[in-house]
């Protein structure tokens, strides 16, 4: 059962075993989460889910639709300050230009450790 006291992310991840298992990893971390598969359903959680969401974990490339770089903006948007972690196998070279300011790239393949630091750390920072 979901610690209703837990920070709330919205992870967005079009890989359907890569969001398997950071789902996984990020629940043992401690947070709740709301999941996207692609750019449409993260723009309708974020929507949603503003006033309660506590960070941001995307994926940069989301295939059809928006992608990570404008999920991450329009985040921001809704949201001044939310914590962005963005993940890429391919897109890393992009992050200054594309990513949002305060955020943080992981490529992958990553340890979940890294990714669990990488948010909870921007979390703290936020507070």
């Amino acid at each position: 059962m979901p610690d209703p006291a837990a920070p709330l992310l919205l992870y967005v991840e079009d890989e359907p075993l890569i969001q398997h298992l950071v789902t996984v990893d990020l629940e043992e971390a401690g947070f709740n989460l709301v999941i996207a598969d692609n750019g449409e359903q993260a723009l309708q959680l974020l929507a949603t889910h503003a006033a309660e969401l506590r960070g941001l974990v995307t994926d940069v490339n989301l295939g059809p639709g928006p992608d990570g770089w404008e999920v991450a903006r329009a985040a921001r948007q809704s949201i001044s300050g939310l914590p962005v972690v963005y993940v890429s196998a391919a897109s890393d070279h992009e992050w200054t230009s594309q990513g949002v300011p305060g955020s943080t790239m992981i490529a992958k393949p990553f340890a979940a450790a890294q990714l669990v630091v990488a948010i909870s750390s921007l979390l703290v920072v936020s507070d």
